[in-house]
């Protein structure tokens, strides 16, 4: 395995790169964010396209996406698929298939980026599907900018945010907490975290409500990614129990199990039932050791976290969103062909 390796290849699951690849697209993080405060120009990307199919509305990805190939001398290119003739039914009549529009795409662009979950899928996995599809048939890299399952990007951005923060993770607790919102919220932030998070040895603990288990085959993941690192991996139903102890904590809103099968309003009276569940200053004075925030954003102030959380120096927030920029550059510069 050598940084040449990871040229050409897709990032989907967090698992479809080794914890040693993720230790060379860190490296390669820390060389970008010294290039971006030194103001020296790395156009390691120099007439490169990256397209970037949004079928879900985005801040932080879109943003920092474009930025990067920006300042990698390339260029991003957006696109809506509800402007293209793109259909996800492999149907005569339904519209382009993904292996038309795949194969085409690679031809005109170095690089693809897809973000389709949550209200523009039809069932869980479905976001999943079509990207592994895309990869299929393109002959370029997919990038996973937000699927049903999984999120890379933001998984990398985590861990590579602690360890910024915190030195060596192995061992220090991580709390990844359910927290009422009255916004239906997928899984793949939350899922995501906990996988890397597993990977790199630290103690995960996942909080819920018992209806609001994670995916089983994700917590089947990282109970054998933790058993690999020798940290731990722990689901508790009890938010203060789960916060005893906490380095950081990691509180946000996912659906159940049942999400496509109820729809979102059974979804919405399903968790009303647990408004009390919330990242409070209290708890993170009391229980915490010191319950740093680590949040994808965007957060629910007063429902996810108490605003005084989001604001304290225990807030990692913005931190966290900037270095979306740097190691999504640095993915990008490693799939797509760059020298470092």
């Amino acid at each position: 395995m050598s940084w040449f390796d990871l040229k050409g290849r897709s990032l989907i699951s967090e698992l479809d790169w080794t914890r040693e690849e993720y230790d060379i697209a860190m490296k390669v993080t820390d060389q970008m964010k010294g290039l971006y405060y030194s103001s020296k120009p790395h156009p390691y990307l120099e007439y490169k396209t990256f397209a970037m199919l949004f079928f879900a509305g985005s801040t932080r990805t879109r943003m920092s996406f474009e930025t990067a190939m920006t300042q990698l001398g390339g260029h991003s290119q957006f696109m809506n698929p509800n402007t293209m003739r793109l259909s996800l039914e492999d149907k005569p009549g339904a519209g382009e298939t993904v292996k038309d529009t795949a194969k085409a795409m690679a031809r005109f662009c170095d690089g693809i980026g897809i973000r389709l979950l949550d209200d523009e899928i039809k069932y869980y996995g479905h976001g999943d599907e079509v990207m592994r599809k895309f990869a299929e048939h393109a002959e370029v890299p997919i990038i996973n900018m937000a699927s049903d399952i999984n999120h890379p990007c933001q998984s990398l951005t985590d861990i590579y945010t602690m360890r910024e923060k915190l030195g060596d993770v192995k061992g220090k607790k991580i709390v990844i907490t359910w927290a009422y919102t009255p916004w239906v919220r997928g899984r793949c932030s939350v899922q995501g975290t906990a996988l890397i998070s597993a990977m790199y040895g630290m103690d995960v603990v996942v909080a819920n409500p018992p209806e609001f288990d994670l995916d089983p085959n994700v917590i089947k993941q990282c109970h054998d990614l933790a058993s690999n690192s020798c940290g731990s991996f722990e689901i508790v139903h009890d938010m203060d129990r789960a916060l005893d102890g906490a380095t950081v904590v990691f509180p946000r809103n996912w659906f159940t199990g049942k999400r496509y099968d109820i729809g979102k309003e059974e979804e919405l009276m399903l968790a009303q039932k647990y408004q009390d569940w919330r990242y409070t200053a209290e708890q993170q004075k009391k229980l915490c050791a010191p319950g740093y925030l680590l949040q994808c954003m965007p957060i629910d102030r007063g429902h996810e976290a108490d605003p005084e959380v989001c604001d304290n120096d225990l807030s990692w927030i913005y931190d966290q969103a900037e270095n979306r920029l740097h190691t999504q550059k640095a993915i990008l510069t490693l799939t797509m062909g760059g020298r470092v």
